[in-house]
């Protein structure tokens, strides 16, 4: 993890000094003060492109620190993951649109600005291209209705991003992707997330009752049920395995140091948990550099989706071999230990699920276009 927390250190320095003083429970608690701590070092405009005032780090960096801030606190990772998502798929409209986009994008790393994620996930088997929210075009405005359940940073959130669905004159459903600034009326957060594991990420329901949203708010990213993913989604969905699959191995590293620290379990143990993680983390990163080097987003979505579901495993196997090796009485002396080896496994809770995805997937290998359902 030496890289991982140099990278962290060198963009957002103090923030993991900071995050190490407060212990686990503190950091993963529904008032965990980890989020306003890294709003306060910088971290939203992590992705934000230099020109408009943020770091513009690449891919790769990017899950270095997502790592790093997985092994501080999982709920954060989790939750600045979404934002990060958000904020790479802004950056793609921008860069399609040359619109108002940038304006966001600076306030994003002026002021620290941080973005939800309003896109399908949360139930298992749902089709993560279908939106939860409907629109309707009246008068300029889009009026939108729906709710995401749950939605991480809920309760911190400035702007909530989201996808829409809104009918289009030739009675097709358009995909639309909608930017809702969190204060406006008819924005309603309600308590939805009932278990202490990864609470500190604010996953709450958040509810639009006919919120209106200036039209230019609104960008189009294809019709709903098309049969190839849109250049602006297929980019999103790419940061986003990326990105996630980062965090969670940042939460089995956790695990995975206290066994190196404790010495536990013979030189194979130790070795065949640490090369479970490395690998992984090495697979992700050589996707992330094609990303950086511009490689095709759409092209590259396939084998991101295999690698996260190869890490899905990887942290599995890691955690079961650290748990065993630490012993019961690290089990039971503290709740770092359990919490840990169950937060890690949430991985597998983010969508596409691989039972859903797997058809696609395969059809992918053979040659087909990827088509998520």
């Amino acid at each position: 993890m030496s890289e991982e927390r140099r990278a962290l250190h060198a963009l957002l320095p103090g923030l993991d000094e900071q995050l190490a003083d407060f212990p686990l429970a503190t950091l993963e608690a529904c008032d965990s003060p980890a989020i306003e701590l890294f709003r306060a070092a910088g971290g939203p405009g992590l992705l934000v492109p230099t020109e408009h005032r943020g770091h513009g780090i690449d891919a790769r960096t990017a899950l270095l620190v997502q790592r790093a801030l997985g092994a501080r606190s999982p709920s954060l990772a989790v939750a600045t993951t979404m934002h990060h998502f958000s904020t790479a798929t802004l950056v793609e409209v921008w860069r399609r649109e040359q619109g108002l986009e940038w304006m966001l994008l600076q306030g994003i790393a002026e002021r620290g600005l941080l973005l939800a994620s309003g896109f399908a996930e949360g139930t298992h088997g749902q089709a993560v291209l279908r939106p939860t929210m409907r629109g309707r075009r009246v008068a300029g405005m889009v009026r939108l209705n729906g709710s995401k359940r749950p939605c991480s940073l809920a309760r911190s959130m400035d702007i909530l991003t989201t996808s829409v669905a809104i009918l289009g004159e030739d009675g097709r459903d358009e995909l639309a992707i909608a930017l809702v600034s969190a204060d406006l009326p008819g924005i309603e957060v309600t308590p939805f997330w009932s278990t202490p594991l990864l609470a500190g990420a604010q996953s709450d329901a958040v509810t639009l009752r006919d919120v209106a949203v200036e039209e230019r708010l609104v960008v189009p990213v294809g019709v709903l049920g098309a049969s190839e993913l849109d250049a602006v989604q297929a980019a999103g969905f790419l940061w986003f395995e990326l990105l996630i699959a980062a965090a969670y191995l940042g939460v089995a590293s956790a695990l995975v140091e206290r066994l190196l620290e404790a010495r536990r379990g013979d030189a194979a143990v130790r070795v065949t948990a640490v090369a479970e993680l490395e690998s992984s983390m090495a697979a992700l990163c050589g996707i992330a550099r094609a990303v950086d080097d511009g490689a095709d987003r759409a092209g590259l979505l396939g084998p991101a989706l295999l690698c996260r579901y190869a890490t899905q495993d990887a942290i599995v196997r890691a955690t079961t071999l650290a748990v065993e090796h630490l012993g019961g009485m690290a089990f039971i002396s503290s709740s770092d230990v359990g919490y840990l080896s169950a937060a890690a496994r949430a991985l597998a809770f983010h969508p596409p699920a691989r039972s859903v995805a797997a058809r696609a997937v395969d059809a992918a290998l053979g040659g087909a276009p990827l088509q998520l359902p």
